[in-house]
C-alpha cells in the first residue's frame, strides 16, 4: 500500500477525490494536452481538480500549477512568446522549468530562487503531453526522469513502488501505420466509467449501430481476460466487423480478433485486425479532469488506407465517441461501485471484473465504491 500521509498536504482545496484516493491517483501518467495545441500562448488543463498551465519554453514543455508565486493570479491569464510566458498582474516572465527569467519591475534585482512555479514532469509522446502530480512519491524518481522517457529508474533505498510508466501506444512506431491524434473529447463522467466501457465488448450491438455495429449480432463469445504487469490483456474474437457502414465489409465468415490491452489506472488501447493483415490501434486515455468530469484523448494508428485525412478519421471516431458518451454520462452511481454486491455481472463482463479487481489491488476503495 502506497504511503499518502505525505500527499494530503498537497490535496487540492476543492478536490473531489477522497484523499487517500487522489493520492494514488496522482502518482500516475495522464494526458493533458495535445502537443499541436501548445504553441506560443499558455494552455489551460486540469487534472485530479488541480488547475494545470501549459506552455512552450523553447524546445521544452512545462506543465506547472496555474498559480503564479507572486500573488496567485493564473498564468492562463497571461501571455506567452514560445519562450516565456508572462503574468497578467505583473508581468514577470517564467520559462523553462517553471524558473522565473524576468520581474519587470525590478529588471536588475536578483530573482529569489522560491519566485518558480510549481512544475511537474512532462513527457510528449503519441501527440500527446503527459505529465504526473506526485512523482515525489518515489525517491528513484530525479535519477530517472532526466531521459524524458516517462519510465522512473528504481528507487534507491525506498520501499515504495516505482512511478508506473506511460501506457504503450501498439503499433505508433512502426514503419507503414498513419498516426493520428485526435482532438481532446470531454465526458461530464468518471474515468473508470468511461474506460470500462471502452473495454466492454457486449454493448456494440445496441450502442453502436448508427457507426460500425450490426444489431443482430449481440451474443458474446467467452474470453478471458490475462493479467499483465500494470492491469490486464483479452483476446476477444468475433465476427462482428469494425468497417464503417457504407464502407467496404469484408469477408462474411471473417472472424475479428479485437486485443485489449488495460494500463490501471485510466488507460486502455484496443488493436483490431482486420482482413488481409489490416491493424487499427486505438488508445483510450481517459485524464480524470476531476471526479466528474474525463478528458479522454486518443490516437490511432493503421495500416491500411493510410492516405485518408485526418480530419475523417476524427469524424468517424467522434460519432463513436458520441454514442458511447451518452451512455456513461446516464450510469448511476456515477462513481465506478468496487464492491462486487452492488452491480449485477454476466459473462461478458469479465473485462469490467478485471478492471475493477485490479482497481481494488491499487488500494482505490471509499471514492470507488458508491
Amino acid at each position: 500500500m502506497v504511503d499518502t500521509r505525505a500527499a494530503r498536504a498537497t490535496v487540492p482545496p476543492d478536490c473531489s477525490f477522497d484523499p487517500d484516493d487522489w493520492a494514488i491517483l496522482a502518482r500516475h501518467w495522464y494526458p493533458v494536452a495535445l502537443s499541436r495545441e501548445v504553441r506560443d500562448q499558455p494552455v489551460a488543463a486540469r487534472l485530479l481538480d488541480e488547475r494545470l498551465v501549459v506552455y512552450r519554453a523553447g524546445g521544452e514543455v512545462v506543465v506547472a500549477r496555474d498559480l503564479c508565486p507572486h500573488r496567485g493570479v493564473p498564468l492562463t491569464m497571461g501571455t506567452g512568446d514560445g519562450e516565456t510566458v508572462a503574468c497578467a498582474y505583473h508581468g514577470l516572465r517564467f520559462g523553462a522549468a517553471g524558473a522565473c527569467v524576468a520581474i519587470p519591475a525590478h529588471p536588475t534585482v536578483k530573482i529569489p530562487a522560491r519566485m518558480a512555479l510549481t512544475a511537474y514532469p512532462v513527457t510528449e509522446r503519441y501527440g500527446l503531453v503527459w505529465t504526473c502530480l506526485r512523482p515525489d512519491l518515489d525517491a528513484g524518481f530525479a535519477a530517472g526522469s532526466s531521459s524524458g522517457s516517462g519510465s522512473p529508474g528504481p528507487s534507491s533505498g525506498s520501499d515504495r513502488p516505482p512511478v508506473p510508466p506511460i501506457p504503450r501506444m501498439p503499433h505508433w512506431d512502426d514503419p507503414g501505420f498513419q498516426r493520428v491524434t485526435c482532438p481532446g473529447f470531454d465526458v461530464a463522467a468518471f474515468a473508470g466509467r468511461q474506460v470500462e466501457g471502452f473495454l466492454d465488448v457486449a454493448h456494440f450491438a445496441f450502442v453502436h449501430t448508427a457507426t460500425f455495429a450490426d444489431p443482430d449480432n449481440a451474443e458474446v463469445p467467452d474470453y478471458t481476460p490475462a493479467p499483465t504487469p500494470h492491469g490486464f490483456s483479452a483476446d476477444y474474437w468475433s465476427t462482428v466487423g469494425n468497417y464503417p457502414h457504407g464502407a467496404r465489409r469484408g469477408e462474411p465468415d471473417f472472424r475479428w480478433l479485437r486485443r485489449f490491452d488495460a494500463h490501471l489506472p485510466f488507460t486502455a488501447t484496443l488493436v483490431v485486425h482486420f482482413p488481409d493483415g489490416g491493424r487499427l490501434a486505438i488508445m483510450n486515455a481517459a485524464s480524470p479532469v476531476s471526479a466528474r468530469q474525463t478528458r479522454m484523448f486518443a490516437p490511432i494508428a493503421k495500416n491500411f488506407d493510410t492516405a485518408q485525412p485526418d480530419q475523417e478519421i476524427y469524424e468517424f471516431n467522434l460519432r463513436i465517441f458520441e454514442e458511447d458518451r451518452v451512455i456513461v454520462e446516464a450510469q448511476r452511481p456515477e462513481n465506478l461501485p468496487l464492491d462486487p454486491r452492488l452491480e449485477v455481472n454476466i459473462p461478458a463482463d469479465r473485462s469490467s471484473v478485471a478492471y475493477r479487481r485490479g482497481l481494488r489491488a491499487m488500494g482505490l476503495s471509499h471514492f470507488f465504491t458508491a
